[in-house]
């Protein structure tokens, strides 16, 4: 069940970011220039379906009782810390995200 969450929100946060940056405004912030369209298109739907599987990873972690409302909570904890995190440190925020699957995959074989 302990992984199921830290995927639901590795997932979750992932998914927030991917629309995050999908947005050009944020892009810019991040990579100091202006994404592509295709690029822009492919961060939101990255993000939409990195959101889908958290929402099946909390399910599977809580069934579909509880699943949908830790679901709002996993993304309601995600998005606090991404808006925290990228006003300041806009960078890391992208480095979070990438180094969080490996120390997962790591855990997981623990």
């Amino acid at each position: 069940m302990g992984v199921m969450l830290s995927t639901g929100l590795l997932l979750a946060y992932s998914g927030m970011l991917g629309l995050c940056l999908g947005l050009e405004r944020h892009y810019k912030q991040v990579w100091q220039r202006v994404p592509g369209p295709r690029l822009r298109r492919a961060l939101r739907l990255g993000g939409w379906l990195a959101l889908a599987g958290s929402f099946a990873a909390s399910v599977a972690a809580w069934g579909w009782a509880m699943g949908p409302i830790g679901w709002f909570g996993l993304i309601s904890l995600a998005g606090l810390g991404l808006v925290l995190l990228l006003p300041y440190r806009a960078r890391t925020a992208v480095w979070l995200a990438l180094a969080g699957w490996p120390l997962l995959g790591v855990a997981m074989a623990l």
